[in-house]
């Protein structure tokens, strides 16, 4: 399992870094709609599970997707990201205390309908912070790979205290403290690095706003990557499965790899878009 893991990372690499740092906007394309396809494709199969339209349903979006991305005049990207913001605030995140609506019910319908709109502004975010630069994106992405390292290792270490017992049994609110402060730590590591990540969202927040500002936001991306973690884990909890898919040997499906960024990307790009 580890080697196939390797494996599929390095690969993903060699694909996602030349596309990112190629300056070809029509490779650029084509990866990010891919992607998209994947994430909507396996957050439908989620909510629900055998059916036969979420592969149609799915089609539909992505080509919806793409149209307003990279083909209409001027796509409202910064709508996408504040009703991301809101979705996460009043319906997602609680959702982790309330619970989810049975299957094959309305309310399920039109939370996944809503769920979709959070994953149409995380890629709406990767297409608006790429075009800030590759290096700006990746520096938000690094946040919540961060977050996640420094939690497995503070948990491993220090976990006692369960997190959310009945959705992800294995985390714990120290490894949440931890990935936080893995986060502080190297964003401010980052800042002090002067030109080298000058171009990042880190140090341009820093810039704009002051260290309380920086550290009192950092803290809110690591939150919201640990909330978007843990619904997606509820997802697949309450559909009885493992992965969200099979697309990524080794690593489950796309949503398996981009549930932290969900929340993260959008909330980055809103709080850019107002600097």
């Amino acid at each position: 399992m580890l080697k196939t893991r390797i494996i599929t990372a390095i690969v993903l690499l060699a694909v996602l870094l030349p596309v990112l740092y190629w300056a070809n906007p029509t490779a650029f394309a084509v990866v990010v709609t891919l992607f998209f396809g994947a994430a909507i494709w396996e957050g439908f199969r989620l909510f629900n599970p055998g059916s036969p339209m979420a592969l149609l349903i799915s089609l539909a979006w992505t080509a919806a997707f793409a149209y307003a991305f990279f083909f209409a005049v001027q796509a409202q990207s910064l709508f996408w990201f504040a009703i991301s913001v809101l979705v996460w605030l009043l319906r997602l995140a609680p959702s982790l205390k309330i619970g989810l609506p049975p299957l094959a019910s309305g309310g399920n319908t039109l939370l996944s309908l809503t769920y979709a709109a959070a994953i149409v502004a995380c890629f709406a975010a990767i297409v608006a912070l790429f075009r800030h630069s590759p290096l700006y994106l990746l520096s938000v992405m690094a946040l919540v790979w961060i977050a996640d390292i420094g939690a497995y290792c503070a948990g491993k270490a220090f976990g006692k205290r369960k997190l959310a017992p009945m959705i992800s049994p294995g985390k714990s609110w120290e490894g949440a403290i931890g990935g936080g402060v893995a986060v502080l730590l190297l964003a401010t590591l980052s800042v002090l690095s002067g030109t080298l990540f000058a171009d990042t969202f880190a140090a341009n927040v820093q810039k704009r706003l002051g260290w309380a500002a920086l550290f009192a936001i950092l803290i809110v991306i690591t939150a919201a990557s640990v909330v978007g973690d843990l619904f997606e884990s509820q997802l697949k909890r309450r559909a009885g499965v493992k992965d969200s898919s099979k697309l990524l040997p080794g690593h489950g499906g796309v949503l398996d790899r981009i549930d932290a960024l969900i929340p993260v990307l959008p909330l980055a790009a809103l709080i850019d878009t107002w600097l």
